[in-house]
């Protein structure tokens, strides 16, 4: 006897089958991880540099919002990119 849950999942996988990701689609996955990663690294390098060289706290202040906001564009693009490659 199956479980509600079990029940569910069949109804579900019935209604939208689940895509698989094909084994060179999860390369191309990774590699936009290795360079998103690879860009955000650098833009916290330039920036917390930049924060350490920061004579008040107010201009601090400002340049970790940049780094936050740099990171979500950095972050969005990258997930346009995959979500292009899913599909």
């Amino acid at each position: 006897m199956k479980s509600a849950y079990e029940l569910a999942m069949e109804r579900l996988e019935q209604e939208s089958p689940s895509q698989g990701v094909t084994e060179e689609q999860k390369q191309e996955l990774a590699e936009i991880d290795r360079v998103y990663d690879a860009k955000i690294a650098e833009r916290e390098v330039f920036v917390k540099d930049s924060i350490a060289k920061a004579k008040d706290s107010v201009e601090r202040k400002k340049l970790e919002q940049q780094l936050v906001q740099e990171r979500q564009k950095i972050n969005d693009e990258r997930e346009s990119k995959k979500n292009k490659i899913r599909g």
